[in-house]
């Protein structure tokens, strides 16, 4: 089919670039000219798996970039609408963008087309998008607007499009819905999985054909909201039970360990540490919030979700206190800046926000990321030194942090950065390691929700966590 996906960031890309894959025509839509140029030089403005191969391997064929909206949508039998829905000030979803692309694209449908509104937006969203276009002068059946929420994680995008859990369209008639399903036929008919370029499989992907849920247009743009907050909630719930495990003795990985069998629950996402960050999550939780505000709930839950989220990142900085005595001065290495490992992403990270509250007491960071610090020098002052490598950036630190889950931070050779360090400690926020095997190695090793292994450089009786006499 012939698609148009207006906006280039995450999910615009990654959609386009994967709709191509599956064998339709697609047109990528930006405002952005250097974005543009970029794109059609062959450049991947973000780090996400796999994105770079399909897109040289359609660029130019399958897919091809544009500014002209209107051009594209009269050319195009679905029109998916990727731009940003930033927060505004009082936490809801900025739809300015959404309602532009929705006027711009009114006077350009020479036959019927499907209007996907791909971005994470509040409920009622497609209602309007429809009322935009009509108050514009489209007549009522020259189009339909459908709801088609996205399910995927930074560094893992293509991967999630391809070998989804689920396919979600929203829709208020057949003839909408059959659109859908012939855009999404490749993966639910099992044909794309078949083919001997397909993108690789992931370990944990299903490994039947994905079911395509069909709803109506509210439901699913609830789905999306409900989603991420559920898994929010997931995340602040194992860190709010990692403080208990702290508090008592106890090893967090133990419990959940413990609680993950249990099929009703699941071990995903039972990942204490530092807390969630990205560009979902705490945009999703604010606007899910806002929207059940508008509606007369208080859904006082998602306000403690957020909470214990920003908490997580306070404790931790009082583990670090605790563990160094006085911050002023002390030089720390730290493994980490983007918001998860696999991506390049540091919104809302919660690194970012530790290396700056870190700043701002006086240290002197030495950080490291893989595929984040072009992005965190534009965020960070020059108080920061950007290292080559994990070593570089322990050499001479009078501890070593790591803030995100990058697997070659858990592979790192032990017995080169003990030597490297100036004090072998390691406060790990995304617990890579395990501790017994740290003390053994002679670290001090600091962790989320397990007990310290300590090598005899703190005095007896303190506690990191508290930052005093036990």
């Amino acid at each position: 089919m012939r698609i148009a996906v207006v906006g280039s960031g995450y999910v615009g890309l990654v959609s386009g670039t994967c709709f191509a894959d599956l064998g339709h025509e697609v047109v990528l839509i930006d405002n952005d000219e250097s974005k543009l140029a970029a794109l059609r030089r062959g450049e991947v403005p973000i780090h996400e798996k796999f994105l770079p191969e399909l897109l040289a391997r359609h660029r130019g064929q399958k897919i091809r970039f544009s500014n002209d909206l209107r051009a594209a949508a009269r050319d195009s039998q679905a029109v998916f609408i990727a731009v940003g829905t930033p927060p505004t000030e009082t936490g809801d979803a900025d739809l300015s963008y959404v309602e532009s692309v929705a006027r711009e694209i009114s006077g350009a449908m020479d036959e019927y087309t499907v209007i996907v509104e791909k971005s994470t937006v509040p409920v009622f969203t497609s209602q309007w998008i429809r009322t935009i276009i009509l108050r514009n002068g489209a007549a009522p059946a020259a189009f339909d607007v459908a709801s088609n929420p996205e399910f995927l994680r930074e560094g893992t995008a293509v991967s999630d499009f391809l070998y989804p859990d689920r396919i979600v369209v929203g829709v208020e008639n057949e003839r909408c819905a059959e659109v859908l399903r012939h855009i999404y036929a490749p993966l639910t008919d099992g044909s794309y999985y078949r083919r001997a370029d397909a993108i690789p499989r992931p370990d944990r992907a299903p490994a039947s054909p994905p079911r395509l849920i069909v709803t109506s247009a509210r439901s699913a743009e609830l789905i999306k909201h409900a989603s991420n907050a559920f898994l929010a909630m997931k995340i602040s719930f194992v860190n709010a039970v990692a403080t208990i495990c702290e508090s008592v003795g106890a090893n967090v990985q133990q419990v959940c360990d413990g609680i993950g069998t249990d099929s009703r629950i699941g071990p995903r996402f039972l990942n204490p540490g530092i807390g969630y960050g990205g560009s979902c999550f705490p945009k999703d939780l604010m606007a899910f919030r806002a929207v059940a505000r508008e509606c007369g709930y208080d859904f006082r839950l998602l306000d403690e979700v957020i909470r214990i989220n920003e908490e997580q990142r306070h404790r931790f900085l009082r583990k670090v206190r605790g563990v160094l005595w006085t911050l002023r001065g002390k030089r720390l290495a730290v493994l980490g800046l983007a918001f998860k490992g696999g991506t390049d992403d540091i919104r809302e990270s919660p690194a970012i926000l530790l290396v700056q509250e870190l700043l701002r007491e006086g240290c002197r960071v030495s950080a490291y990321d893989p595929a984040a610090m072009p992005r965190a020098q534009e965020v960070l002052n020059s108080s920061v030194e950007f290292t080559q490598d994990p070593y570089d950036a322990a050499t001479g630190a009078d501890a070593l942090l790591i803030l995100t889950e990058w697997e070659e931070f858990a592979v790192l050779d032990l017995a080169r950065l003990r030597k490297l360090l100036k004090y072998p400690i390691v406060i790990d926020g995304r617990n890579l390691y395990d501790p017994a095997t740290m003390a053994a190695q002679g670290f001090t090793y600091h962790s989320v929700g397990r007990p310290a292994a300590l090598t005899g450089d703190l005095p007896a009786g303190i506690r990191a966590d508290k930052g005093g006499p036990a």
